[in-house]
C-alpha cells in the first residue's frame, strides 16, 4: 500500500520548504533540519522528575543523558537510544517521546546522546551507548526507587547501538539486560539491498541519505563488524526482542532479517511491520499517527514482558 495520508500530506509540507536533500547538505545544516521537526513535535505530558548528567569518556570527551522518572512506581529502566544515522539528533528532539515511554509504561526513561559523527567516529557511538548502559545499570536502585529490570531501546541507528550493547552486555556478563525494543535499526551495511533499490522506499531516508551517514560514521573497511552490523554477528543468548519495521524503509529489509535472525538463534521475538508508514514515523509524535500506534505497540510489548516477570518473580 502507499504511505498514508499523514505521510504524504507531511512530505508534501516538506518539498514545498525547498530544502536540500540530506545528503547534499553538511551535518551542521542537517541538525539545523532536525531541530524544525523538534518544534513540530512540541513538548511531552508532565514527569515527576527529569534530571540530566554528563558522562565523561575514556578519552576525556563527554556526553550527555536525560533520566526521566514518570509519576507512577517505576516498573523497569528502559536506556533509550535516539535515531538519526549516527550524525543527527539529540535528547531534547527525543524528550516528547521518552516522557511518553515513561508514562505509558511505568519505566525510567534515560536518553542517551552519544557523540555524533564525523567529529566523533566509530566506534564513539558505541562505546558512549555502552557506557552510558552501565551508568544506568549502577543508578538502578537510585533512579527507579528499587531494583527493576534494565530494557534497551532504540529507532534506527539508535536501534543498532541498542542490540549492539546488548550483545556486549551478553559477552561480558552484563550487565543484564531484560528486553530489546528495536524500531526499523540499522543492522547491515548492504547499501544494494531490495529495500534500499526499491523506488518506492526513497522518501524521507533514502538510500543517498543513507549512504551519506555511513560514509560520515565509519570507514568502508569496518563496516561488516558485528558492532557495526549486528546483522553479522552471533545472535544466541541475547535478550527477548520487539522488532518494529515501516514499509516504505529502506531498512525494513534488515530489520526484519534481523528479526528472523534471532528467531533462527533461539530468542523470543515479537515484530510487526507498519503499513503505510516510512522511515522515522515513530519519533514523529504528534505529527503522525502512525506514531501514537506505534508507540502503543512498544508499551504493550514492555508491560507484557514486566508482567511475565512479575508471575515469575524475577527481577
Amino acid at each position: 500500500m502507499a504511505v498514508d495520508q499523514a505521510t504524504q500530506q507531511l512530505l508534501e509540507q516538506m518539498s514545498a520548504m525547498g530544502a536540500p536533500p540530506m545528503h547534499e547538505q553538511s551535518p551542521v545544516e542537517a541538525r539545523v533540519g532536525g531541530a524544525i521537526v523538534t518544534q513540530l513535535i512540541g513538548p511531552g505530558p508532565d514527569v515527576r522528575r527529569s534530571e540530566e548528567h554528563r558522562l565523561t569518556t575514556a578519552d576525556g570527551d563527554d556526553f550527555r543523558i536525560r533520566v526521566l522518572v514518570p509519576d507512577a512506581a517505576a516498573r523497569s529502566v528502559v536506556a533509550y537510544f535516539h535515531g538519526g544515522g549516527w550524525v543527527v539528533g539529540d535528547i531534547d528532539g527525543f524528550d516528547t517521546l521518552g516522557r511518553i515511554l515513561a508514562n505509558d509504561t511505568h519505566s525510567v526513561v534515560v536518553l542517551v546522546e552519544y557523540r555524533k559523527a564525523p567529529e566523533s567516529r566509530y566506534p564513539a557511538a558505541v562505546e558512549d551507548a555502552w557506557q552510558a548502559l552501565q551508568w544506568v545499570d549502577e543508578h538502578v536502585s537510585e533512579i527507579a526507587g528499587r531494583p527493576v529490570p534494565l530494557i534497551v531501546a532504540g529507532d534506527s541507528a539508535g536501534g543498532n547501538l541498542a542490540t549492539v550493547v546488548a550483545r556486549r552486555a551478553r559477552d561480558a556478563g552484563g550487565p543484564a539486560v531484560s528486553q530489546q525494543v528495536l524500531v526499523y535499526p540499522v543492522t547491515d551495511a548492504d547499501l544494494d539491498s531490495s529495500t534500499y533499490l526499491d523506488p518506492e522506499n526513497q522518501l524521507m531516508l533514502d538510500r543517498h541519505g543513507m549512504i551519506w551517514f555511513w560514509d560520515h560514521y565509519i570507514d568502508v573497511s569496518r563496516r561488516g563488524e558485528p558492532d557495526a552490523s549486528p546483522l553479522r554477528a552471533d545472535l544466541a543468548g541475547l535478550p527477548p526482542a520487539v522488532v518494529l519495521t515501516a514499509e516504505h524503509d529502506v531498512l525494513r529489509g534488515e530489520g526484519e532479517a534481523y528479526a528472523e535472525a534471532l528467531h533462527a538463534a533461539g530468542v523470543p521475538v515479537s515484530s510487526r511491520r507498519f503499513e503505510g508508514q516510512m522511515h522515522g514515523f515513530f519519533s514523529m509524535v504528534n505529527i503522525l499517527p502512525g506514531s501514537a500506534e506505534a508507540l502503543k505497540y512498544v508499551a504493550e510489548a514492555i508491560s507484557t514482558h514486566l508482567d511475565t516477570l512479575d508471575d515469575k518473580g524475577s527481577r
